[in-house]
């Protein structure tokens, strides 16, 4: 691997993703990270899904700008083929660029669709990535 390779997929794996895995990418676009989608797939080996695949998914890469209309509408389409407790991942732009999504509206957006934030952290040079999962029994 090259060194930009490595890269990469050091960055992608703090996703948590592993071998074999399928992936569903929604809101792909031209100023999504090339690098970090390249270590996904290095990781898991397989190409990342669209927003078109019908089969079960093991975890999902929500890349979300502020102007791309309803985040919770879009965590519900990931929930739709996602196996039980696969995490789903919410791509922002960090802080202080263009589209930068706020972590309350993330957090809102989580709650109302049965989720919840767990953890969020630097994933690229402009993205932020916020770990979603289903909501305990009795919470």
């Amino acid at each position: 691997m090259s060194s930009t390779t490595d890269d990469a997929a050091n960055a992608a794996s703090r996703l948590g993703f592993a071998a074999g895995q399928v992936i569903q990418e929604f809101g792909y676009d031209d100023d999504v990270d090339d690098t970090l989608r390249s270590g996904l797939e290095a990781i898991t080996g397989t190409e990342l899904v669209d927003e078109d695949y019908d089969d079960v998914t093991d975890g999902a890469v929500i890349w979300f700008r502020q102007d791309d209309g309803d985040l919770t509408d879009a965590l519900v389409d990931a929930l739709t083929v996602l196996d039980d407790n696969g995490p789903i991942w919410v791509l922002t732009p960090k802080a202080g660029r263009t589209g930068h999504v706020s972590h309350s509206d993330i957090e809102e957006a989580a709650t109302t669709s049965g989720l919840h934030a767990m953890s969020t952290l630097s994933i690229a040079t402009d993205w932020s990535a916020t770990r979603l999962a289903a909501r305990g029994r009795g919470r």
